[in-house]
């Protein structure tokens, strides 16, 4: 279980804390977590049980840092710093900075949403157990964060937003548009 889960907590941790140390300690505190509690672990699927388990380490550590520091948690990659991208074409490098932008301007709960589908690659019903609802819940989640993303993107001007063109984020599978 740890050598198959351990790139993609890593991965999960690396994305939503400042540096490395601060994930490595967030992938190990949730393997311990997982060791204590063996039992209570899926045998068939343990990922989301574990991306969930790492998603409370990281609001522990976070309630932590707030309690200890008079100005609140240091800034992390959910505060919206965004990173510049390497060199590009102009008109990619516009592309990720709107959608960047977007994606910034959005609320933690639909950050997450999109994150755990796109970047963590789960789907819904797992993206469900880590959040710790159901998935209908969930889709309604993700759906609204989709709708929530197109806006942000309409009102920067953005093509992807919902008066350009239709976006793949917008679609779902095996539901074609009526003409």
């Amino acid at each position: 279980m740890f050598r198959a889960s351990y790139p993609r907590v890593l991965a999960y941790a690396l994305r939503r804390t400042k540096d490395r140390g601060s994930a490595e300690e967030v992938a190990s505190e949730t393997f311990l977590v997982a060791w204590r509690r063996l039992d209570a672990v899926p045998e068939e699927e343990p990922l989301p049980w574990l991306l969930g388990t790492a998603r409370r380490v990281l609001a522990n550590q976070r309630r932590s840092l707030r309690r200890r520091s008079p100005n609140g948690p240091n800034a992390s990659i959910d505060s919206g710093d965004i990173p510049q991208p390497g060199p590009l074409p102009f008109e990619q490098i516009a592309e990720k900075e709107a959608f960047a932008a977007a994606f910034a301007a959005l609320g933690d709960r639909d950050r997450e949403a999109l994150s755990l589908i796109a970047w963590d690659g789960l789907g819904v019903g797992e993206a469900a157990k880590v959040t710790g609802c159901t998935a209908p819940v969930f889709s309604v989640r993700l759906h609204r964060a989709r709708r929530r993303l197109l806006k942000e993107l309409e009102a920067s001007g953005h093509s992807l937003g919902e008066a350009g063109k239709r976006s793949p984020l917008g679609e779902r599978p095996g539901i074609s548009e009526a003409p």
